[in-house]
């Protein structure tokens, strides 16, 4: 189980250098953009212009803060979204491109490899209640917003707006996370596709 705080995470280019990502965690460790079996990481948007493209890989995004921002998904209509708003899967060969209806946009992407792994992105809303969780990884959960504590057998810790936690495939151990007054997270979970 590893806390991973917003501020900490390595920055490097887009991989087609319109932009800046963060890493959050990517399989296996010190994967390339070209060879991860799957990658969640934040992006920060800050002008119009086209997504990299990932064959055979299969994304999501949602936002965490910022916009609006239009996404245009080859062979479809823009979407307008918000940091309400639901997250959108989409198929990393597709043309795609962002437009800026607001403030600069930071968001979540989850990628995995199309055939060997598959991924879920499912919003988590507590409101001041404590909730058991299980390990069973690998999984992520992401602040989105407020205040959260993941409550360990011997200690409590703090994640803020934007930070997360990463629950490894080989942990079982059990554990709660609890909110001060109102939080809403991100819950990503991997699962092979075998």
């Amino acid at each position: 189980m590893k806390m991973l705080r917003a501020r900490e995470l390595p920055r490097q280019p887009w991989k087609n250098g319109g932009g800046e990502t963060m890493e959050i965690a990517v399989y296996p460790p010190d994967a390339s953009f070209d060879d991860f079996e799957w990658r969640i990481s934040m992006a920060i948007v800050a002008s119009d212009g086209p997504f990299s493209r990932f064959a055979g890989i299969d994304r999501t995004l949602t936002i965490l803060e910022g916009g609006p921002l239009g996404l245009a998904i080859e062979g479809a209509e823009e979407v307008l979204l918000t940091a309400q708003s639901d997250p959108v899967s989409f198929a990393g060969d597709s043309v795609t491109s962002a437009r800026l209806h607001g403030a600069t946009v930071t968001d979540l992407n989850v990628m995995t490899r199309r055939g060997h792994q598959t991924h879920s992105v499912t919003p988590l809303s507590l409101k001041s209640t404590t909730l058991p969780m299980q390990g069973d990884g690998p999984y992520l959960l992401i602040v989105r917003s407020g205040v959260v504590e993941v409550m360990l057998q011997d200690q409590t810790i703090e994640l803020a707006r934007l930070d997360s936690m990463m629950v490894d495939a080989t942990e079982t151990a059990s554990f709660a996370i609890r909110a001060r007054e109102i939080a809403h997270l991100l819950m990503v979970d991997i699962k092979s596709a075998t």
